[in-house]
């Protein structure tokens, strides 16, 4: 029989097409960049095939890298679904993700909802991308992760929505049209990114990400200092030190949705979809009535 293909390098070469590179799969993994180009050139050696190749200062997959990359998400999914299923959950800790943007003012009651169902557990939060909260739920790894929608396909429940905004820093103004316009987003992969370069394309703006960051914190401070525009998800008031740029088209919201992991009892998951829907039912209560 022929030797067993490494899971472990099947998931490296997964996460770096949901990433989009070995530097971003690097750090989603936990890994050194050469520690994943090793993995690629030893599923390589193994399969005798060419599965990435250099594409100017870049890499992409070949025709055999994308197949391959298909084939390692049946798998792993198959593997992941097996290990939930035999690895008894610990009943006294529950893990709860969450990304930045919905973290505003929902974990507090979320954790005081969790605690009064659940006084004898211990909850864990971790503040993180939504691409590497599923994923994280899909390994077993995370018990719960509140993600953000329009990164593929749906996941999860629907338990709420965050209004989309163009904000910049004072005094940036728009450009007219045609020309340029310098936006500040997320690293990929990141559908607010693709959703706002889509929308200033069709307005024929020529778009350049001049500053970019993996977290909000980054892109509010290249927004702030002038950088370039941004769109993003907010409850309700914008944070100080940007403004609203209300001349471009709205842009509606984005999903918030909560994901589960494969064999949670269905009561948490019950609870935490409850009390999430409540909150931003409340959210959007508030909003209607003019209240921050």
């Amino acid at each position: 029989m022929a030797d067993p293909l490494d899971l472990m390098h099947l998931r490296t070469l997964v996460s770096i097409a949901d990433t989009g590179g070995f530097r971003r799969a690097a750090d989603a993994l936990h890994l050194s960049q050469p520690t994943i180009s090793q993995h690629v050139r030893l599923l390589e050696r193994r399969l005798k095939l060419s599965l990435v190749e250099k594409d100017g200062r870049s890499s992409r997959f070949t025709a055999d890298g994308e197949r391959l990359v298909v084939e390692a998400r049946l798998l792993l999914a198959a593997h992941d679904g097996m290990l939930a299923r035999f690895t008894p959950s610990d009943p006294q800790r529950i893990t709860v993700g969450s990304t930045e943007h919905a973290a505003d003012g929902l974990l507090p009651e979320l954790l005081g909802v969790l605690r009064a169902a659940y006084p004898d557990v211990y909850l864990h939060f971790r503040i993180e991308r939504s691409t590497a909260l599923t994923e994280s739920v899909t390994k077993g790894a995370l018990d719960l992760a509140v993600v953000l929608g329009g990164n593929g396909d749906p996941v999860g429940a629907q338990v709420g929505e965050l209004e989309l905004r163009w904000v910049a820093g004072p005094g940036w103004q728009l450009p007219r049209v045609p020309g340029p316009i310098s936006l500040v987003a997320f690293e990929e992969p990141c559908g607010l990114r693709r959703r706002a370069v889509h929308k200033l394309t069709e307005l024929g703006y020529e778009v350049s990400v001049t500053a970019e960051s993996g977290n909000l914190d980054g892109v509010l401070a290249a927004a702030k200092a002038g950088l370039g525009i941004a769109l993003l998800p907010f409850h309700a008031m914008v944070p100080d030190g940007v403004s609203e740029v209300r001349a471009l088209p709205a842009m509606g919201s984005v999903d918030v949705r909560l994901v589960a992991r494969r064999g949670l009892d269905a009561a948490i998951e019950s609870t935490a979809i409850e009390a999430i829907t409540d909150h931003y039912r409340a959210v959007a209560g508030r909003r209607l009535r003019g209240v921050a």
